[in-house]
């Protein structure tokens, strides 16, 4: 024997069962673009902040130009709690360490930092 309307609306149980998955997978998916784009950003400031400070005068000015760089680039999000070093003598080096935001740059950030490092060879001027 047979029910009228047979499984109709089946289709329409399992989705709205599935929909916290889906969006579990989303938001998780989002939060790991943020991971690497918060790499993208401390690599690419640590080398703004080794080309800066090797073109600069040495002394005080060059790790002034190196840790100003290394800040430059980084948007508001981002730059809130980024700590950016450098080591302006002989082989200079820049390391940048950025919080990874949780779904939305600038509300939240981990209590983890991302690290970045760049070196490069002091530019002599003649």
């Amino acid at each position: 024997m047979r029910r009228p309307g047979g499984d109709r609306g089946q289709v329409s149980i399992e989705f709205l069962g599935m929909t916290p998955l889906i969006i579990l997978t989303l938001v998780l998916m989002w939060q790991a673009v943020l991971v690497g784009y918060t790499f993208t950003l401390a690599g690419n400031a640590a080398d703004e902040g080794v080309r800066a400070g090797t073109a600069a005068a040495p002394g005080g000015a060059r790790q002034a130009a190196c840790s100003a760089a290394g800040m430059k680039h980084l948007s508001a999000a981002w730059r809130g709690d980024a700590v950016v070093t450098c080591n302006p003598s002989g082989y200079v080096t820049a390391d940048v360490y950025l919080k990874v935001p949780v779904l939305f740059p600038g509300v939240f950030s981990f209590p983890a930092t991302v690290h970045g490092h760049a070196g490069a060879v002091e530019e002599v001027k003649r």
